[in-house]
């Protein structure tokens, strides 16, 4: 078993080492992954998620990886490409996993643990959404939300429900925080969080996601938090030059929020049409925030040089703390701050980008 160990301040130690009665174990097959490099990761505190063991499936598509318990409950995944399966350890469990290369992400089995029995049930009742409707089938499907939701209040400070909350198909965030029931299932979950697992890096990011999409403040609220606007993020341009989200948020202005790619497929297109509303309104006041995920920092540096707003990048090694910061999980994501300085919209739809920025300027 070849090892990939990765460290870094702030990770947590997960010391791999052959069969015992101290390690928990996740075991299972792939169907069509024979040969191929499975690699087992786990997150930082950050969220970003980093191989910590990797190995080749047998003939036979069968695959097992070992690991000592982390302390508190965690969430792994094994991945084979750009296809993940996610799984739950509390202790010293034996996970097994069982899936299809093509569909692994989506098609995936786990068993073994009261846990990832949850999980699983939070995966069929996707699959079985999707498979009947596709991905619209889970927008504002509010049926789904309070059984999806019944999972998660049975063990609000579990991983699943951590894991549910943070769910997407495709490019739809199942537990949208900015609509009011999915907010208060993110806030049970993040009162929780508070009250059984109080120095999880976890329960200040649940914590912060919960207050920054409350809209009206109740009498019954457990949580107790600093109000804040917005997430920081102080990142460099091309010339070294950091710039602060709050600095930009805080002068007067209207700024659009986007995270992107610009080697992604949609990534010209898009600053073409930022370009066109950028010239078109930042005479009233119109400013743009563009944070850079290339994993190539040259050719990010090749196409920012010629950007007029502000463009600045994430490093890989930062990894995508950011992204879970704001909750995103695909790119391009675009945010609009209003002349307060406050997140005011979530913008999925590009044709209505102007339309919106309009709204406040």
């Amino acid at each position: 078993m070849k090892k990939l160990i990765y460290t870094a301040a702030g990770l947590t130690a997960l010391t791999l080492a052959s069969c015992g009665s101290s390690e928990w174990k996740v075991e299972g097959k792939i169907d069509g992954a024979a040969g191929k490099d499975i690699i087992l990761e786990a997150a930082n505190e950050a969220g970003a998620w980093y191989g910590v063991d990797t190995m080749t499936v047998a003939d036979d598509g069968t695959f097992a990886f070992n690991g000592a318990p982390a302390g508190h409950p965690e969430i792994y995944r094994v991945r084979i490409g750009s296809e993940a399966a996610y799984f739950p350890i509390d202790s010293l469990e034996t996970i097994t996993l069982t899936g299809k290369i093509g569909n692994l992400a989506n098609g995936y089995t786990i068993a073994g643990s009261p846990e990832a029995d949850n999980m699983q049930r939070v995966n069929q009742l996707l699959d079985s959404t999707t498979k009947a409707g596709g991905e619209q089938a889970i927008v504002g499907n509010e049926q789904l939300k309070r059984r999806l939701s019944d999972v998660v209040l049975r063990n609000p400070a579990g991983m699943t429900a951590y894991y549910t909350i943070f769910r997407r198909v495709g490019n739809t965030q199942v537990f949208d925080p900015a609509v009011s029931f999915d907010n208060r299932i993110i806030g049970a979950v993040a009162n929780a969080f508070n009250e059984k697992r109080p120095s999880d890096p976890r329960t200040k990011m649940l914590t912060e996601l919960f207050i920054r999409n409350r809209r009206n403040t109740q009498a019954t609220d457990t949580i107790v938090a600093t109000e804040i606007k917005h997430p920081d993020i102080a990142l460099a341009d091309i010339n070294g030059k950091v710039h602060r989200l709050s600095d930009e948020t805080g002068r007067g202005n209207v700024v659009i929020l986007n995270f992107t790619a610009y080697s992604a497929q949609e990534g010209p297109a898009l600053n073409v049409r930022l370009n066109e509303i950028y010239n078109a309104h930042k005479n009233q006041g119109l400013q743009i925030f563009q944070v850079g995920f290339d994993p190539d920092e040259y050719l990010w540096r090749q196409s920012a040089k010629n950007i007029p707003w502000i463009a600045v990048y994430n490093p890989t090694s930062n990894g995508d703390a950011v992204l879970m910061t704001y909750n995103v999980g695909a790119l391009p994501a675009l945010f609009i701050f209003n002349r307060n300085g406050d997140l005011v919209e979530r913008v999925t739809d590009l044709s209505k980008l102007d339309a919106t920025v309009a709204k406040y300027l």
